[in-house]
């Protein structure tokens, strides 16, 4: 029924024109950070057919995505936020909920500080997606890569306007691995992997993301005819790291002159989405096309500054990341705070360009504040498509930037994500001009407030200083959970907190943490730490069997010298006994600090590996989201 609505609202307009209307291409990337190509500021990765590209596009200064990747891609096919559409976290690799499931509980055990939201694990077939609009205008549409917005047959992309699709489930990355053959058993004939989609298996060690690029070309070429969609999605930069060895080693032997950027396994990938994109746009050339076509880029969040160092668990893969990267998260978003999975704007602030030979300003820039609600609107309206009836929007078109005949006239921005994470039970921001307010739904909750233009990296939190400015932006978070349904988290009514903390013994002044790479002393409460090893290899370790994740892992520490931390959370579970959980951080020079790491992953933490620097630590606290808590003063 939908499809034949729109085919009625769309014939009319588009049928004498239809075959010089122009092409749309969308290239989102999969964990590229703000600063991961060298258009964007990067002195190490190396991306020229992106950084070539971007002299004939407009380059967004201020765009944004979600911090995790299917809420974004939900927001791109519906044009709305998160909150409305359900998606809030990544994970539409689980298997759906059933009708009439409770995304928020009205209960909760007593050791539970906060009612948590859950996220829908499907796009619901209710919407009118941005392909199948195209599509009832006379559009031929692909999807090719990764999807994450439905593991079952019934949520995959032919169910939500696609013609063509290229695609396999679960997948919260590549499928099984990035080098064929790939494990996947196409929809109605038997096989013995779990991973199920329309993928085949290329050549023995094809490149998935070289995949992507021959199916593009593919449908690039047979889509002589008349106009098309092509929605590539990208499995690169995703885990579980498969990379180009002969790239890798190219860049294991540069080094960034900024100092912020220096993995070459990541390096090795960006090239392999670069060579993508690039044969994207040397076909679009071949055909002729290239100047009647949109060509949109982006990212799916903020740069992946954790690392689960392994594929499926296999040791010879963290062998193989230990020999390129070391202790080296995958990429560092500096100036920008943080990474994936965070409201902060390392979490996500993306790169953002769009051409369109003669219609959009070439070789510009734009600071207005986009994301990816706003696509969908703003192509429709590029081609002259009515908005579809029945779609709520909360994106709005920016197309008079894109032609330089405007500003974007928004008062507010909003991003949310309502999961643990770095306090607790998630939080939502809202950007109005250069201030950006968060707030975060703990128990108590607590805001911060930033003016970005004068402090991009998040440091200096104005929330005390200007109380007036605070309670204006609370307004507008209070006004957008109203209006979007949004089921953010609230306090536990019948929550009871408990606190624990190790006592200290003379027989052991270390609290059962164990020293690794470096000699540990403790006196006077504080505990002294110098390596011994490897820069970069000096941890503690401490077995954490009865606390389950996610949980925050809290740090009281001062450096002289400053340097390099991480957290390693090693669960050893049955099923998958070599997995790593990573997270990175950054302890500063001088005097006391504290700092707050999340260990986003659920079950088990197995042991807590905490790698920092040479200096000193006041206490250790590991809060999980859900249950006891320890904290060790030294």
């Amino acid at each position: 029924m939908k499809f034949f609505l729109l085919l009625l609202s769309s014939f009319a307009l588009l049928h004498s024109s239809l075959w010089a209307a122009p092409n749309v291409v969308l290239f989102l990337t999969d964990d590229m950070g703000w600063m991961d190509s060298g258009v964007y500021g990067s002195k190490y990765y190396e991306t020229p057919n992106i950084d070539k590209f971007a002299t004939r596009a407009m380059r967004f200064t201020n765009a944004y995505a979600q911090p995790l990747c299917s809420p974004t891609r939900g927001s791109l096919l519906t044009g709305q936020y998160t909150a409305r559409h359900g998606i809030t976290t990544a994970s539409g690799h689980q298997p759906p909920q059933p009708t009439g499931h409770v995304f928020l509980p009205e209960t909760a055990p007593a050791n539970v500080p906060m009612l948590l939201p859950e996220s829908k694990n499907y796009l619901e077939p209710a919407q009118i997606t941005l392909a199948e609009t195209l599509k009832g205008a006379g559009y031929r549409t692909a999807h090719i890569g990764k999807w994450h917005l439905g593991l079952t047959q019934p949520y995959w992309p032919e169910q939500q306007g696609f013609d063509v699709a290229f695609h396999c489930h679960p997948d919260p990355g590549p499928p099984g691995e990035y080098f064929s053959p790939y494990g996947v058993v196409p929809e109605g004939k038997p096989g013995g992997k779990t991973k199920v989609g329309t993928i085949t298996d290329g050549p023995p060690g094809e490149y998935i993301v070289d995949r992507q690029a021959a199916e593009a070309v593919k449908f690039i070429s047979s889509s002589k005819g008349g106009p098309f969609f092509l929605n590539l999605w990208c499995y690169g930069v995703h885990g579980p790291w498969g990379h180009k060895v002969e790239y890798t080693k190219y860049f294991a032997a540069k080094k960034d002159p900024s100092g912020r950027q220096g993995n070459p396994i990541m390096a090795s990938m960006l090239r392999s989405v670069d060579e993508c994109f690039g044969r994207i746009l040397a076909e679009l050339d071949e055909q002729g096309i290239a100047d009647n076509t949109i060509i949109i880029f982006t990212s799916d969040n903020g740069g992946n500054t954790h690392s689960n160092l392994t594929t499926d668990g296999k040791k010879s893969a963290n062998e193989d990341w230990q020999k390129w990267a070391g202790n080296q998260p995958p990429t560092m978003n500096t100036p920008l705070r943080d990474g994936k999975g965070t409201l902060y704007e390392g979490g996500t602030r993306v790169p953002m360009m769009w051409a369109w030979a003669g219609k959009i300003q070439a070789a510009s820039t734009s600071d207005a504040v986009v994301g990816p609600i706003d696509v969908y609107p703003t192509v429709i309206d590029l081609l002259g498509i009515a908005k579809p009836e029945q779609q709520i929007f909360d994106g709005v078109s920016y197309a008079k930037v894109l032609r330089g005949e405007g500003e974007l006239k928004r008062e507010a921005y909003f991003n949310y994500h309502p999961h643990a994470g770095a306090h607790r039970a998630g939080g939502v921001w809202v950007r109005s001009g250069d201030f950006k307010l968060l707030r975060w739904f703990g128990n108590p909750g607590t805001s911060e407030l930033y003016n970005l233009r004068e402090d991009l990296s998040e440091a200096h939190d104005l929330a005390d200083a200007t109380p007036e400015k605070v309670k204006e932006l609370e307004v507008l978070i209070d006004g957008f959970l109203k209006d979007t349904g949004a089921t953010y988290p609230r306090p536990n009514p019948a929550y009871k907190p408990v606190a624990a903390k190790v006592p200290v013994s003379n027989t052991d002044p270390l609290a059962a943490w164990k020293e690794r790479g470096c000699k540990a002393t403790v006196s006077g409460g504080i505990l002294t730490m110098k390596s011994t090893g490897k820069p970069g290899g000096a941890f503690l370790g401490h077995g954490m069997a009865k606390m389950n994740g996610p949980a925050v892992v809290t740090l009281r520490v001062r450096s002289e010298a400053g340097g390099a931390g991480k957290i390693d959370s090693l669960p050893h579970t049955a099923a998958d006994p070599d997995v790593i959980h990573s997270s990175a951080f950054e302890v500063k020079t001088g005097d006391w600090q504290e700092v707050k790491i999340e260990v986003r992953e659920k079950g088990a933490l197995g042991t807590l590996r905490v790698y920092l620097p040479d200096g000193e630590v006041d206490f250790i606290e590991v809060s999980p989201v859900n249950g006891k808590g320890q904290r060790w003063d030294f």
